[in-house]
């Protein structure tokens, strides 16, 4: 009865642990990442042939093209910006690269209303092999803080692979951001070998990958999918699961996204990851070249109604309730009552259904929303319909 009861409080305590820790607030009492972060990531596209130059055109033309309108607010600047440490051992960047300096690149993308993030690594050398930030977790987060940073994913190359390291580096920085006298949202990148959903929000990260890196291949998102679909009891505002970006429009490009197979998707692909990332209320980071999409990319990246799914206060991830070798629906129930339903047809061909709302959970009848046609289908206990192969319908449904 004794070992019982200790089980019991440790579970409690930890649990309780965990979400007082999830929901890190800001200086005015506000809690950070209250929706999952949206924005544009340079790495999948360029690698680490990245400039100042490059980050000011695409501050400029995801303004012009309404992807900061859309929700679209933060510029992450991953791998490459180093340029290693001065003699009072600060962090500094790469003078060829930025040679005005972070500070001045942080205020003209502020000056366009977009958030500015970069990267660090819990080790000595970051993955691509420049300077990282282990042991100088404090130094760093305050020049971080200095140059206006409001974002900083810390990745994991070159650390142990335990988890009790992991959680180690990765709460020294999330507290020295805390101290840092800046609100710095904290994305925890360990790819989600020693299962951060667990323990990345108890020491202090805002969303944390549960997958290795994406490829721009239907298979690569599929498989980053089927993962991250299995941890909706560990998302919610504050503390975000993050199955890695978007790979819409990348349209096999030749950046990092490109390895491994990844020769591009159909738009019907892309529009499937998309709905897939809104309806789990994953991070939408886009990676694709924001200065030269076309009007399909735009019409995928821009759909308001699924960037409110995804962007919903309640902040449900989207739980799998059918599941077969054709067939994956899920359902995400949404703040004002409504709920958001996805349907995918996983096979390679077109297929017909009949989805009864009931075996959902989902009781009476409903008014029908396809959101990527933008209108209402009509009242009804159930939809039936043709799905495209690798399709994701995507429908809001409300009850009358």
């Amino acid at each position: 009865m004794a070992k019982k009861l200790f089980t019991f409080l440790f579970i409690s305590f930890f649990l309780g642990s965990l979400t007082v820790c999830a929901q890190v607030k800001d200086s005015a009492g506000n809690m950070l990442a209250p929706t999952p972060p949206m924005g544009w990531m340079t790495w999948n596209y360029f690698g680490i042939d990245i400039n100042e130059n490059i980050i000011h055109e695409m501050a400029d033309d995801m303004v012009q093209s309404g992807m900061v309108k859309a929700g679209y607010d933060h510029i992450m600047i991953d791998d490459g910006w180093q340029g290693g440490r001065d003699n009072k051992n600060n962090i500094i960047p790469d003078p060829k690269k930025f040679p005005s300096g972070i500070k001045a690149l942080a205020d003209y993308v502020h000056s366009k209303g977009i958030k500015l993030g970069i990267y660090s690594d819990a080790a000595q050398l970051t993955c691509a092999g420049f300077t990282a930030s282990l042991g100088f977790e404090e130094q760093d987060a305050k020049t971080f803080a200095s140059w206006g940073i409001d974002y900083l994913k810390y990745d994991y190359c070159h650390a142990p692979s335990d988890s009790n390291t992991a959680k180690i580096r990765y709460k020294k920085m999330a507290d020295a951001l805390r101290n840092s006298g800046r609100n710095i949202v904290f994305s925890i990148c360990e790819w989600g070998g020693r299962q951060p959903w667990f323990w990345a929000a108890g020491v202090g990260g805002q969303l944390w990958r549960t997958t290795g890196d994406v490829r721009d291949s239907w298979k690569s998102v599929m498989h980053n999918y089927d993962i991250n679909v299995k941890l909706a009891n560990y998302a919610g505002p504050g503390h975000w699961n993050d199955p890695d970006m978007l790979v819409v429009g990348l349209r096999g490009s030749k950046g990092p996204a490109g390895d491994e197979g990844g020769s591009g998707c159909n738009d019907i692909e892309y529009q499937s990851n998309m709905s897939l990332w809104c309806i789990m209320a994953s991070p939408l980071i886009a990676t694709n070249d924001v200065r030269n999409m076309n009007v399909e990319t735009k019409r995928i990246l821009l759909n308001d109604e699924a960037i409110a799914i995804d962007q919903d206060a309640l902040g449900k991830q989207g739980e799998l309730k059918i599941k077969n070798d054709v067939w994956n629906v899920l359902v995400k129930p949404l703040s004002n009552g409504d709920y958001a339903v996805a349907i995918l047809n996983r096979s390679d061909a077109t297929q017909t259904t009949t989805i009864n709302f009931t075996d959902l959970g989902l009781d009476g009848k409903y008014e029908i929303r396809d959101l990527w046609q933008h209108k209402s289908l009509g009242k009804a206990k159930s939809w039936k319909g043709n799905v495209l192969s690798h399709e994701t319908k995507l429908f809001r449904l409300k009850k009358i």
